[in-house]
């Protein structure tokens, strides 16, 4: 039997197309396990939805939990003269602030000074402040007044900064203090050797000054427009002079944002659990984790803690209700801020009672905290679920590899058989050929 280069060519028949049918049906059986795997990383991209919602409520949570948050104080300001912000050291209070004078920086400018080089050597040069202490900068020979300004910016320890300022006739040295405050205020500068041009102090010498405020009653002075220390954890910053008060108070906003998060970030999980696990009866439609138990594990699961109460004494706060918050019969959370915002301002410490509680009756925030951290856990439902189906979708994997590997096999297998067929034809029409053609001889011969 002759090579066969080509299925179909000896016989004549469309070998090929018949292989490809068959590969395609063969490669049908791979279709359940392609669609199991895909329903599969469905189901695993839900559960990092369900997880991402989980986190940010937990998250939420553990705001609520944080006893600071209760503790935190704020500012607030009137008029233009000060601005303030409170650390957690200040104390609840009100003050009357008048801001007679800012703190400046002192200045002063040196006489003209012709163009060229200055310094004919090396030399210092000497700054002078208002508290008598004294700064140097080395100053090179050959320097110009541009050279002498970039030595005294490039040192750091100069108390000064420097820039060139023209007169209408001459180009003139000016320095500024780089502190505010009398003590830091320039006051004189010489040179140790022969001095290229000297301060002038009588006409452009302008002091540096100590801001002077009022703090109910009291004058204090201070060097900088940022007074610390003149109320206990306040920080003053002086804007302009005048009048005005500052108020320090609970940080009712930040707890009532706090709150609103928590409700806010409960219904974003209770949507999306929702979603997930909906079910069209017209279209027949389901989500990809309808009917999940991980998903009913969770849901069940916050409701519990939610829904249920925390120890406390007398007349403290035990229930989401009584704090504004209400679990309605679709599952999320309702919020009424009027009552809210009352418990928040005339009751705030059983408020923290209630989210933070203690270490050994742990808050509602806390019981939250912990059960959503189970849920999440290695061990926990959610995670549980999620390294099942991880599971699965690589058990889908190794098996289409196999069925794949045996298809393959299999399709070669029918190759061969082809082949086997092609070549047979291809000699059965070549006899056929050679017989009809030897009849043809004999009929010839015998004159029919």
């Amino acid at each position: 039997m002759g090579s066969i280069s080509s299925l179909g060519i000896g016989s004549g028949l469309d070998l090929n197309g018949l292989l490809d049918q068959l590969e395609s049906a063969e490669r049908e059986k791979l279709a359940p396990i392609e669609r199991q795997a895909e329903a599969e990383q469905t189901k695993i991209s839900a559960y990092g939805q369900l997880e991402s919602d989980l986190s940010t409520f937990q998250d939420a949570a553990s705001a609520l939990s944080d006893g600071s948050l209760f503790e935190s104080l704020s500012t607030n300001t009137s008029g233009e003269a000060v601005s303030a912000s409170a650390d957690e050291t200040a104390m609840p209070g009100s003050y009357n602030i008048t801001v007679d004078t800012l703190a400046t920086r002192g200045t002063l400018a040196s006489d003209g000074v012709a163009e060229g080089t200055l310094t004919t050597a090396d030399q210092n040069m000497t700054f002078t402040f208002g508290d008598s202490s004294e700064t140097t900068v080395a100053i090179a020979a050959d320097s110009s007044l541009e050279d002498i300004r970039d030595a005294i910016n490039a040192d750091e320890n100069a108390g000064v900064n420097a820039t060139i300022i023209n007169d209408g006739t001459q180009d003139r040295l000016a320095v500024s203090s780089r502190e505010s405050g009398a003590d830091a205020s320039i006051s004189n500068f010489t040179f140790d050797g022969d001095a290229p041009f000297a301060a002038d102090t009588d006409n452009t010498l302008q002091a540096g000054t100590d801001a002077a405020l009022n703090v109910n009653g009291i004058d204090i002075t201070s060097p900088t427009n940022q007074v610390e220390g003149a109320i206990q954890g306040v920080t003053l910053n002086l804007q302009s002079e005048g009048t005005g008060t500052v108020a320090v108070e609970q940080d009712t906003r930040a707890v009532r944002e706090a709150v609103t998060s928590f409700v806010d970030s409960y219904n974003a999980l209770k949507e999306t659990t929702s979603e997930l696990t909906n079910f069209d009866p017209e279209t027949g439609e389901a989500g990809p984790l309808n009917g999940d138990s991980a998903v009913r594990t969770a849901e069940s699961s916050l409701r519990s803690v939610l829904s249920g109460g925390v120890a406390s004494g007398g007349d403290g706060i035990s229930m989401l209700s009584q704090v504004g918050i209400s679990l309605e019969v679709d599952g999320t959370l309702s919020l009424d801020e009027d009552k809210l915002s009352d418990v928040v301002a005339n009751d705030q410490q059983a408020l923290a009672d209630f989210f933070v509680g203690t270490e050994n009756n742990p808050g509602m925030a806390s019981q939250v905290d912990t059960r959503v951290e189970q849920l999440l856990g290695s061990s926990g439902a959610v995670q549980g679920a999620i390294t099942s189906s991880e599971n699965i979708v690589d058990s889908l994997g190794d098996r289409y590899t196999r069925m794949e590997q045996d298809i393959g096999r299999t399709i070669e297998r029918y190759r061969t058989q082809f082949g086997q067929l092609d070549g047979m034809i291809a000699e059965m029409n070549q006899t056929s050929s050679y017989l009809t053609q030897q009849f043809a001889s004999l009929d010839a011969q015998l004159g029919r």
